[in-house]
C-alpha cells in the first residue's frame, strides 16, 4: 500500500463526517443559503491567498526540479482557477470579499504555512495533501447527486473535473515520493499533519455553515 492510501486509510472517519456536514448536504441538495456559500467563499478567498503562499514555500524545499516546478504552478495556475471561480460566485452576489479570515481560516492557514515553513518537505506536502485531495473526492461525490439545475453546479464541476483531477494525482505522487525517502519518524509526522489538515477541512465547511464569528464582538 502506498503511504498516501494508509493516510486516506487512518482519515476514512473525518472523511464521512465532512460529507455528512450539513453544508455539503444541503449544497448537494441545492438548498444551501446563499448567506451561507458566500460567507463561505469570501472565506475560501482568504485561505487560497494564504494556501498558495504555503505551496510557493513548500516548493523551496523541494529535492528536484520536477517537485519544484508542479508545486509553484499549483500555487499559481491551480489556485487562479479556483479564485476565478469564486470571484464569478462574488459577482453573481453583487459583493466582494469584505471581512478578515474568520477563526477556523486562521487556524488553517496559520497551520499551512507554518508547517510547510519550518518542518521538512516530505511533511509539508503532507500538510498540504488534504485540501487537493478532499476537494476531489467531495467533488465528485457531489456531483455523483446534485441535479443539473443546482445553483453550485459551477463549484461542484470544477472539484469532480479531470484537470482539477490530474493536480490531486499528481500531489499524491509527490507525497508518496518524499515518503518513500523519508524515515519512520518522518513518516509518523506527516500521518500525523495529514490528520490535522483533514479536521482543519471538517472545521472549515462546518465554520462556513455557522457563519463563524470571532467573539467577543466589539464594537
Amino acid at each position: 500500500m502506498r503511504h498516501t492510501e494508509q493516510l486516506w486509510q487512518d482519515n476514512l472517519g473525518l472523511y464521512q463526517a465532512i460529507l455528512d456536514l450539513p453544508f455539503n448536504r444541503e449544497l448537494t441538495a441545492g438548498t444551501l443559503s446563499r448567506e451561507r456559500f458566500a460567507f463561505y467563499v469570501k472565506q475560501d478567498a482568504l485561505y487560497l491567498a494564504d494556501f498558495s503562499r504555503a505551496l510557493a514555500q513548500a516548493a523551496t524545499r523541494a529535492d528536484d526540479n520536477a517537485k519544484m516546478h508542479d508545486l509553484l504552478r499549483f500555487a499559481t495556475e491551480a489556485v487562479a482557477v479556483e479564485q476565478a471561480l469564486h470571484g464569478s460566485f462574488l459577482r453573481r452576489f453583487d459583493t466582494h470579499v469584505d471581512v478578515d479570515a474568520s477563526p477556523t481560516c486562521l487556524a488553517y492557514t496559520s497551520f499551512l504555512l507554518s508547517t510547510t515553513a519550518l518542518e521538512e518537505f516530505a511533511v509539508g506536502v503532507a500538510a498540504l495533501l488534504p485540501c487537493f485531495w478532499i476537494y476531489r473526492e467531495v467533488g465528485l461525490h457531489i456531483h455523483a447527486r446534485a441535479t443539473a439545475d443546482n445553483p453550485f453546479r459551477d463549484w461542484i464541476d470544477t472539484y469532480a473535473g479531470e484537470d482539477f483531477s490530474r493536480s490531486v494525482d499528481r500531489a499524491i505522487e509527490i507525497t508518496d515520493q518524499a515518503a518513500a525517502r523519508a524515515t519512520d519518524a518522518t513518516r509518523q509526522r506527516m500521518g500525523q499533519v495529514f490528520e490535522r489538515s483533514t479536521r482543519l477541512e471538517w472545521m472549515f465547511w462546518d465554520s462556513a455553515y455557522r457563519l463563524e464569528q470571532w467573539r467577543p464582538e466589539t464594537s
